[in-house]
């Protein structure tokens, strides 16, 4: 099926979801997504890895927020990136399936009990009973469930990432524009220190959220590899996708038109820091995610 001159543009065609972040669990946004075979945060785990590591100035751990965190997903894969049974596979478990939302939550509080190695992840999202869950499950040290495109951050969001030093995000953008960011960076207290990793669907244009960040003197590269996110849902997803990168002059060939959604990374950085171009800084990373 081809895109035609009227279709709908920039995502409007994208399959509602809405219902599986409001469950108390995460068990049937896995069931859902993983029809899709719904794969990003397994390909970006290498990217955000090798950042965490480039990214560390005197050693620490690092404080992480996570913009459209879920139910803690990209939580999940950092705390647990070798796990023989990845996360689809162990809340599709037939014993999972007879728990309660508080007893699943307690059996994933144990499963990344001394997993987070001094890790710090914050997590922001609009769904209260996603964040409520990481929160439970241990796999945000905090999180907050608030709607940044339509009003400030509360004073316990504002005081719980001042000190933020890495903002990461799967598919987020889209969801939330340069007015999320925008309420984010004014609170924090060194946003000119920032790095960022940002997914981002080809349907959408990252360039506002990345003038932004130069405006706080920090830079943003394209690592120019693309990672699948997920497949199409129907055809009407399908036909507005090629609208969409079509019309902002990406060529969907391999990608989009082989049925899947295509996101770009982008790695933001302090300008002092950026000497080496972002795609051969991580270059192994990007191996492995491939």
């Amino acid at each position: 099926m081809s895109d035609t001159p009227d279709a709908p543009l920039t995502g409007t065609t994208k399959a509602n979801f809405t219902d599986i972040y409001t469950q108390p669990d995460p068990r049937r946004y896995y069931k859902v997504l993983s029809r899709l075979d719904y794969q990003i945060p397994r390909r970006a785990l290498p990217v955000f890895r090798e950042v965490l590591e480039v990214s560390r100035r005197d050693g620490r751990s690092r404080t992480v927020l996570d913009v459209c965190c879920s139910y803690g997903v990209n939580s999940a894969h950092l705390f647990a990136p070798d796990d023989r049974q990845p996360a689809a596979a162990w809340y599709a478990d037939r014993e999972k399936g007879r728990l309660s939302p508080e007893e699943l939550a307690e059996a994933d509080r144990h499963r990344y009990a001394g997993r987070h190695g001094g890790l710090t992840v914050l997590g922001l999202d609009a769904s209260a009973p996603a964040i409520g869950y990481a929160r439970r499950a241990g796999l945000l040290t905090w999180g907050w469930a608030e709607d940044l495109e339509s009003g400030d951050p509360s004073p316990e969001l504002a005081a719980g990432i001042a000190d933020t030093e890495l903002i990461i995000s799967t598919g987020g953008v889209g969801y939330v524009t340069r007015r999320t960011f925008e309420r984010l960076l004014r609170v924090m207290r060194a946003p000119e220190n920032l790095w960022l990793a940002i997914f981002v669907l080809r349907v959408f244009d990252y360039s506002p959220i990345a003038d932004l960040l130069a405006s706080y003197g920090l830079v943003t590269e394209n690592l120019g590899t693309t990672f699948r996110q997920r497949r199409f849902a129907n055809d009407a997803e399908r036909a507005a996708a090629l609208h969409d990168v079509r019309r902002r002059g990406l060529d969907p060939a391999g990608k989009e038109a082989s049925g899947w959604f295509h996101t770009d990374c982008f790695l933001t950085r302090p300008a002092a820091e950026a000497e080496v171009p972002a795609a051969d800084l991580l270059a192994p990373a990007l191996r492995e995610a491939a």
